[in-house]
């Protein structure tokens, strides 16, 4: 389980960026991304847009789709091709995973937020940020790494509530906002590449290697195995039904207790949304130190239950029913991250990041739509972006 959640008072992290600073990073960024993420190349595509928007003295926010840890790294090179640095919003548990980290990633131009609750300051500094208009605002509308390439979770609307905030303080009453897709491109050999990640899967489930097996059937049966030993773990027995509908009753065993405990049974939303409304109720008293050992421990055994969660919903179903090279490969990188917290880098990698056509937001909105149109529309752009981008990939062949 990694360690995001933390249980400590929470203190904004304000952006400090350093010339120098920025630098140094970017000195070591191309090393960094080939070394622990197996990205050897960066293209920047439609950034021509954002110098337009940049340069008509706008305040600018881009919104991307989060399928990997490196993202904010291979970002810099489009801030670069605009020559403009870019203020990120980070979760705040990054900033406490190192001393270097908490010192480094302010004077990039990161700056915190508080996931599991309310954190005005760091709206503060959003909202300013584009309002000032000098850097543009970079956020993950998903909220969390997918390690899904070809799937987009439902977006937060925390940044058309944001970009919206921004517009009403402007002069101009307005702020551009660019979508921008990243798509990763696996440029090597796929069954050389993680047979031998799936070859030490297989050990810690004491099997032999299914080294005579076609690939992806090797890779299902080691899918199934990792649900069914969680099925197992919870629900008492392997279950029956599709992949599909075996994730989402074991997402709804784990969730439905915690939220008659914690959210008088309120339910709604996706899986990721009822997650962090738990996350948001549990965590306030482990902050403090009034709870007896035994009630932090269970607290904990319900955060890392809600953990399994976000886990079990970066599973598609059906993610290789049709199998692309990439769709495969973050199949076994996710299930070693799962197994391990931690997932090798596999090169070589060629990101290609896509900066869509500005919606230009407004102080405004919409009366009387459930859903906020912005959202809708970033999410409607970003979709097409998706779809677009496919043309490139290769197709995984059954007989890897």
């Amino acid at each position: 389980m990694q360690n995001i959640v933390i249980d400590k008072p929470y203190q904004f992290i304000p952006p400090r960026v350093s010339r120098f600073w920025l630098w140094v990073a970017r000195c070591m960024v191309g090393r960094q991304l080939l070394q622990d993420f197996g990205v050897r190349a960066v293209e920047c595509r439609g950034e021509e847009r954002l110098r337009e928007s940049l340069a008509a003295g706008r305040g600018v926010m881009l919104v991307g789709n989060h399928c990997r840890p490196c993202d904010p790294l291979v970002l810099d090179s489009l801030a670069r091709a605009v020559d403009r640095p870019f203020h990120t919003i980070a979760s705040w548990h990054l900033f406490m995973e190192s001393g270097m980290k908490r010192f480094l990633l302010p004077r990039v131009g990161a700056f915190s937020v508080y996931r599991e609750g309310m954190d005005r300051e760091s709206l503060k500094c959003a909202v300013q940020t584009m309002v000032d208009g000098a850097r543009p605002l970079v956020i993950f509308a998903e909220g969390f790494i997918t390690r899904s390439n070809d799937r987009m979770v439902p977006f937060m609307e925390g940044p058309a509530f944001m970009a919206r905030t921004a517009a009403k303080q402007r002069a101009d009453g307005k702020v551009m906002v660019h979508p921008v897709f990243t798509r990763y491109f696996f440029e090597g050999d796929l069954a050389t590449t993680v047979e031998p990640v799936l070859a030490e899967i297989e050990n810690r489930l004491s099997w032999q290697p299914q080294t005579g097996r076609v690939l992806l059937d090797r890779i299902g049966r080691v899918g199934v195995a990792l649900l069914a030993l969680k099925e197992i773990e919870f629900l008492g027995s392997p279950q029956q039904g599709t992949v599909g509908q075996r994730l989402q009753r074991l997402i709804d065993h784990l969730l439905d207790p915690l939220e008659s405990e914690w959210c008088a049974g309120r339910n709604d939303g996706d899986p990721m949304a009822r997650v962090k409304r738990l996350r948001a109720a549990i965590l306030p008293d482990l902050v403090g130190n009034d709870l007896a050992e035994s009630e932090r421990a269970r607290r904990w055994r319900q955060l890392a239950e809600l953990y399994l969660v976000q886990q079990l919903w970066c599973y598609p179903g059906d993610y290789i029913a049709e199998p692309t090279v990439e769709r495969v490969l973050e199949t076994v990188e996710r299930f070693e991250e799962d197994l391990t917290d931690v997932a090798r880098a596999h090169p070589p990698l060629r990101a290609v990041i896509a900066v869509g056509e500005g919606i230009e937001v407004g102080g405004a909105r919409e009366r009387g739509r459930a859903e906020d149109p912005v959202t809708v529309e970033l999410r409607n752009r970003m979709e097409r972006m998706l779809e677009e981008s496919k043309s490139q990939r290769k197709v995984a062949q059954h007989g890897f």
